[in-house]
């Protein structure tokens, strides 16, 4: 198999795990300084450079402590990777800096502008209900906009049945994948920004002609056949994100994994009175692992 994902891009992605890890204090001015960094480093870098980042952020790091402020930090990288994300499209956006009762991200196209949240998602979380996806909440905070979206990881999304596709048709509230945006960016670069944001507003436009359904098939050979029907250049970068969605599984699994392994390590190396401590914060290891092992391709790609 090709190697879409490359070493580099794990190294960018280690770096900014890391980085993020360094925040702490002032959520205002550490989320204000992230911004800032990771809008130098795509400047720097191109598309290829957001490309790399979006196909490997939707797992939050299993080294970020539970409602952390890692966690809470790692959330606002993957707004501003949206809004990056749409302004190489040639779209005007913005982070927003209210936490509550609001979107994260908002976007501006000539002709449309939407709403936008970033989800992402531990690998070794087991239960994921349909409030973890806001489409509901997203479509209370359009405040006017025609349009809104939540982008996933797309191993995470349910790929049979699920109430959230049922939502989204319902609220025209459109359900994207950071593998779907990243196809977008690598369209726009071969056939320009303004088609790309035409194409944008197809899929948009498709959500609400679809009848309401928790069919995940019906929901994604909508939205997959809208993209690869508008230009014939779409199907070569299609192929490759398709690779890169399932690399970037088995990075994540790994990233995990390793992880998981020098916890256990840790533990096992300590005294007996250490590891009655340590018992107190650190336990579910194993059934971790066994979760995250779970994760494979969902096929989503497939449908067309």
């Amino acid at each position: 198999m090709t190697k879409i994902i490359t070493d580099s891009a794990i190294k960018r992605r280690q770096y900014w795990i890391d980085e993020i890890r360094k925040l702490s204090g002032n959520f205002g001015e550490d989320t204000d300084r992230l911004e800032k960094e990771l809008e130098e480093e795509i400047n720097f870098s191109g598309i290829t450079g957001l490309i790399d980042h979006l196909r490997l952020c939707g797992n939050i790091p299993e080294s970020y402590g539970h409602d952390s402020s890692e966690e809470k930090f790692y959330s606002k990288y993957t707004d501003c990777l949206l809004s990056l994300s749409y302004k190489a499209l040639g779209l005007k956006s913005l982070v927003l800096k209210e936490r509550a009762d609001a979107a994260d991200v908002e976007a501006f196209a000539l002709n449309y502008s939407f709403v936008a949240d970033a989800k992402s998602f531990r690998l070794s979380r087991t239960a994921k209900n349909q409030k973890d996806f806001k489409v509901q909440a997203m479509d209370g905070w359009k405040r006017g906009k025609p349009y809104a979206m939540v982008v996933c990881p797309i191993y995470q999304l349910p790929n049979t049945s699920s109430q959230i596709y049922q939502q989204a048709t319902t609220r025209n509230v459109c359900l994207f994948t950071y593998s779907h945006l990243a196809l977008l960016l690598a369209y726009s670069e071969a056939d320009g920004k303004s088609n790309t944001q035409q194409l944008l507003e197809e899929i948009f436009q498709t959500i609400p002609a679809l009848n309401p359904s928790k069919n995940a098939t019906d929901y994604w050979l909508a939205i997959n056949k809208t993209m690869l029907s508008f230009s014939k250049k779409i199907q070569t970068l299609w192929s490759n994100e398709k690779i890169a969605a399932t690399q970037s599984i088995s990075i994540a699994k790994e990233e995990a994994l390793s992880f998981l392994a020098q916890e256990r390590e840790k533990i096992m190396r300590m005294s007996h009175e250490e590891a009655l401590n340590e018992l107190i914060k650190v336990h579910k290891i194993e059934s971790k692992i066994k979760t995250i092992n779970s994760i494979s391709d969902n096929g989503l790609f497939n449908i067309k």
